[in-house]
């Protein structure tokens, strides 16, 4: 038997235990393990520094940095986590029919997630809890630039199992490095895997959508964009738009490209724009844009319309109206997150109701898409698929559900 199917046959059998767990159990696991973050938070600074020592790709530093804030980041959504009522056997409806049958629509845990992800390691952390949360196991494939503090994350959270006397094999962390594991994970391991989750950058994703043979959730890319509009409160724009940007470049819900109605460009967009300018932000615009400028600045290209720059980049355009927003966006949107900067309340319904993002915001940043934000305690990625889950996915986009349908002896005529 293959190093991956003896995972993922311990992940069938852990998740046929877990059945049998009392919810409470699974809280104390997250109560304990709380603590052991805390207890060896030096330990995982130590192993985290071996990872950012070894990192080849330096754009992934800022994701793979676990220091003592962080750590506590994670301790809290832990603690969130925790807290939220067991999701499992929920009566989500119920209803009775002439013939008197009764029917009711029940939560299920959808069974094993294998999850791929890439520089986070505070993803290990919270698909473990999330997971464990919603009755579900976990197969974890880290990024080998953070391999060590991975591995410590994880054996952490199993040991937390065990202690609980619970099958530890509820997480599991793939420890093989070979690229050619995610090959066969996605290709072989059907009869194992319920849900793959990619985490991480295009080239990843891509692949993960083209060769999987089991459901993915998950988006491709975080082409995110700010729409502002002329009866946009200037110092709320400017906030917004640098937060948006130069909070945390690196995460996918970072604005990418900024839109700016015609009308705004001489009350707006000249302060906006000086505004990124002293963030250390680059900025790319079009020629409309650029008059306002007088040529000074740097000329956008069709290709910066499709780019996640993942850095202190953004490319701006001005169109006519919000319909005109829409239509950019439709056109080189990955229906992630797109907010709308306006006062005016039909503008926002318009556009609200005319991107297809997963996330539509009003007057707010795009660096709120993520699951912790959203109350969710963490995530285990953002779906941009069209069918559900849609957006953050939390403990309750994590259940699937069925139907109990009861009767005294109802037979079909």
């Amino acid at each position: 038997m293959s190093y991956l199917e003896t995972i993922g046959k311990n992940a069938k059998k852990a998740f046929e235990d877990l059945k049998g767990i009392k919810h409470k159990k699974i809280k104390k696991v997250l109560d304990n393990y709380n603590q052991s973050l805390l207890r060896n938070t030096n330990r995982i600074i130590k192993e985290n520094l071996k990872d950012v020592k070894n990192v080849k790709r330096k754009h992934l530093i800022d994701r793979l940095i676990l220091n003592k804030k962080r750590i506590e980041g994670i301790r809290n959504s832990i603690n969130q986590i925790a807290k939220f009522k067991d999701p499992i056997g929920r009566v989500l409806e119920k209803w009775n029919r002439p013939n008197n049958l009764t029917i009711k629509k029940i939560t299920t845990p959808i069974g094993v997630i294998g999850v791929i992800y890439e520089s986070r390691p505070n993803v290990t952390a919270d698909v473990a809890a999330l997971c464990l949360k919603s009755g579900n196991c976990s197969i974890l494939r880290g990024g080998s630039e953070a391999f060590n503090s991975n591995k410590l994350l994880a054996n952490l959270f199993r040991d937390n199992l065990r202690k609980n006397n619970i099958n530890q094999n509820c997480v599991q962390f793939i420890e093989n490095k070979n690229r050619k594991v995610v090959d066969q994970l996605l290709s072989k391991m059907s009869s194992y895997i319920d849900v793959i989750v990619p985490r991480g950058g295009k080239g990843l994703v891509a692949k993960v959508q083209k060769f999987s043979n089991v459901h993915v959730i998950g988006h491709l890319e975080g082409m995110c964009h700010i729409y502002v509009d002329k009866t946009a409160n200037l110092k709320m724009a400017k906030d917004l738009i640098i937060n948006a940007k130069m909070r945390r470049t690196s995460i996918c819900g970072a604005v990418e490209t900024l839109l700016i109605e015609e009308k705004a460009l001489n009350t707006h967009a000249k302060e906006i724009i000086n505004s990124l300018l002293s963030s250390g932000c680059e900025v790319r615009v079009d020629q409309k844009v650029n008059k306002v400028f007088k040529g000074k600045l740097k000329n956008a290209k069709e290709i910066d319309w499709r780019t996640e720059y993942l850095d202190a980049i953004i490319s701006i355009k001005a169109v006519k109206n919000v319909k005109d927003a829409i239509k950019h966006i439709l056109k080189y949107g990955t229906m992630h997150t797109d907010s709308i900067i306006t006062n005016n309340k039909k503008n926002a319904e318009v556009f609200l109701n005319g991107v297809n993002s997963s996330i539509a915001m009003h007057n707010v940043s795009t660096q709120f898409a993520d699951g912790g934000e959203f109350g969710f305690g963490g995530e285990i990625g953002i779906s941009t698929n069209k069918l559900p889950p849609r957006g953050p996915v939390g403990i309750n986009q994590l259940t699937s559900y069925k139907y109990f349908v009861s009767g005294k002896g109802i037979i079909r005529p």
